[in-house]
């Protein structure tokens, strides 16, 4: 992917944000798009211009990037932001993502928010060099990697071990065959907590539940494996259906549609959970009946709070944390198929809140 220069970065961003922010169909080598069906082809406001670049997948993928652009598309409509969006490619490298993000700062778009870990490096290094611009990466670890602080850079983290802990505990619950699974995208700080929080979760109910565990891919570096692999998802769900699991939680983001098709086809009594959104609301009609329940990842409130604290000008660098206790993190209760049992899963997250309950976050400590 070539460079662009920075007079032609700032062209073709210049002419998409005159057009509304959202030609139909521009595009450029850095990624920077906006769809013509979106709500930054429409918005007209004169709030805060924002920049959002997706993670590999994109809108689409009902899950992480879906409910980013939920967030965005409250902030239009709320505090009359405008924007543009840029999407990610699988060859990215640390290079084209930064090359990404400043394009989006050069084209006048601020705050510039990132939407995936990968863009942690690339947004300390434009942070640093563009500090009128404020920068935001959502499940980052950007503001650990300038040699000092940044006033402009800051990371939305979620503790998402203490949402999966919750559908672990309905898997628990609700499995009848005392075995369960869970698919990940790749093993590692994002997506372990997901599995720690399930299988602790699970555990808390009755320890001799088997889980099965199976990671995309190993390699941190191949996303399109992770997170972009509905026929991989799938595979992985089918294996564990076919040997003897009833209940299977992904945390592999577009991949995950594949979990959901493994459960529809394996038939009645095989149930998926879902992750980040209500998976259960997009899904189609043949595979609501199978989605038990979802971990939600509020990433929908950290784009708009980012947003709106630019706007108040109370915007604060540094980690800002998304967990139970704000409602960072949560399940969903769509479809009704855990209503009997959410007396006792409520009653798990109030003991979360308390601090009775401590979430593990890294798999190898869980008991």
């Amino acid at each position: 992917m070539r460079r662009f220069s920075k007079i032609a970065a700032v062209t073709l961003v210049g002419a998409l944000a005159l057009a509304g922010c959202g030609s139909s169909g521009g595009s450029s080598n850095s990624g920077v798009k906006s769809a013509s069906n979106d709500v930054c082809k429409t918005a007209k406001g004169d709030g805060p211009k924002v920049g959002v670049a997706y993670d590999v997948g994109g809108r689409g993928d009902q899950s992480f990037n879906d409910s980013a652009y939920k967030g965005l598309t409250k902030a239009v409509k709320e505090l009359k932001a405008t924007c543009i969006e840029a999407k990610a490619t699988t060859s990215d490298n640390d290079t084209t993502r930064a090359e990404r993000l400043r394009t989006l700062a050069e084209g006048g778009f601020n705050p510039v928010i990132a939407i995936g870990y990968l863009y942690s490096p690339a947004a300390a290094k434009v942070a640093a060099e563009m500090p009128d611009t404020s920068f935001a990466v959502v499940d980052g670890f950007s503001t650990t990697l300038p040699k000092t602080p940044l006033k402009n850079l800051n990371d939305l983290s979620f503790q998402a071990n203490e949402g999966s802990y919750l559908v672990g505990v309905a898997a628990a619950l609700k499995t009848k065959v005392k075995h369960v699974g869970f698919v990940g995208g790749v093993p590692g700080p994002v997506i372990g907590p997901f599995e720690a929080g399930f299988r602790s979760g699970v555990a808390s109910v009755d320890p001799s539940i088997k889980v099965d565990v199976q990671y995309l891919t190993q390699d941190d570096k191949d996303a399109q494996a992770a997170y972009e692999n509905p026929p991989g998802g799938k595979d992985a769900a089918s294996a564990m259906y076919e040997g003897g699991a009833d209940i299977v939680f992904h945390a592999a983001g577009k991949s995950g549609l594949g979990v959901f098709q493994a459960a529809a086809a394996a038939g009645d009594g095989k149930w998926a959970i879902g992750v980040d959104s209500d998976q259960y609301l997009s899904a189609p009609k043949d595979q609501k009946p199978h989605i038990l329940t979802s971990a939600l990842k509020r990433v929908d409130t950290s784009v708009f709070d980012e947003v709106k604290t630019f706007q108040d000008k109370s915007l604060k660098p540094g980690f800002v944390s998304y967990n139970l206790k704000n409602d960072g993190v949560g399940y969903a209760k769509s479809g009704g198929f855990v209503d009997d049992i959410s007396a006792k899963i409520d009653a798990a997250a109030d003991k979360i809140k308390s601090g009775e309950i401590v979430v593990p976050s890294d798999p190898a400590k869980v008991k």
